[in-house]
C-alpha cells in the first residue's frame, strides 16, 4: 500500500520554517523539526527528502510570502520615492515588532552564506537581486519623472539600500535601538535626494 500523508504539508513547512528561522540550519536538529511538526522523522523524509530539502522549502516559501509580497504591494504604489521611504519605515516596524529577534529569514541566511549548500546561496543571491533591482527601478522611474535628480547612479544606491536593509534587521535583533535603526533608515532615504 503507498505512502499517504495525514497531514498538511502547508502548516508542517510552516512550523519548520519557524524551527529554522529561530536557530539556524546548523542548530536546528531532527529531534527540533520532528517536535515542532509534529510527524514522524519517516514522514518528514518521505514528504520533504530530509533536513537539506525542508530548508529550501521552508526558505523559498518565507521568501514567496514576504519578500515577494512585500516588493509587489511597494511597487503597486507606483510612487517611487514613497515605496523606498515605505520599505524602510516598513522594515524597522517589523525589526521593532520583533520581540523574539529572530530579524529576517532570509538576511540570517545571507549571514551564513559560507555554510550552505549552492542551491540555498542561490535562492538568497536572487532575492538579493530583486531586492536590488525593486529599489534600482524605482530610483530609476523616480529620475524620469522627475522626483529623483538624474545625477544619482541608480545601480550603487540600490546596492547600498540593500547593505543598510540588511543592517536593519541583523543590528535590530538586539544591537541597536529603535532609534539608531530609524536613524539608518533616515540614511538610506536620503540616497535619493
Amino acid at each position: 500500500m503507498p505512502w499517504e500523508k495525514s497531514f498538511s504539508e502547508d502548516v508542517v513547512l510552516e512550523k519548520a520554517m519557524q524551527v529554522f528561522w529561530s536557530k539556524g540550519f546548523d542548530s536546528a536538529s531532527m529531534a527540533n523539526l520532528i517536535k515542532e511538526t509534529g510527524i514522524n522523522r519517516g514522514s518528514l523524509y518521505n514528504a520533504f527528502g530530509g533536513k537539506q530539502a525542508l530548508f529550501v522549502k521552508t526558505l523559498l516559501k518565507y521568501d514567496s510570502e514576504n519578500r515577494k509580497t512585500t516588493l509587489a504591494k511597494l511597487e503597486a504604489l507606483d510612487e517611487p520615492c514613497r515605496a523606498i521611504c515605505e520599505f524602510f519605515d516598513g522594515i524597522v516596524a517589523n525589526t521593532v515588532a520583533d520581540t523574539e529577534r529572530k530579524g529576517c529569514f532570509l538576511f540570517n541566511t545571507v549571514l551564513a552564506c559560507g555554510s550552505h549548500s549552492a542551491e540555498v546561496n542561490a535562492i538568497v543571491a536572487n532575492g538579493l537581486r530583486e531586492i536590488e533591482g525593486f529599489f534600482r527601478r524605482c530610483i530609476e522611474v523616480g529620475q524620469v519623472r522627475g522626483d529623483i535628480r538624474k545625477d544619482i547612479d541608480a545601480e550603487s544606491k540600490a546596492k547600498a539600500m540593500v547593505a543598510l536593509a540588511l543592517a536593519i534587521r541583523v543590528l535590530g535583533r538586539g544591537a541597536y535601538t529603535e532609534a539608531a535603526l530609524k536613524t539608518i533608515a533616515a540614511e538610506a532615504k536620503q540616497l535619493i535626494n
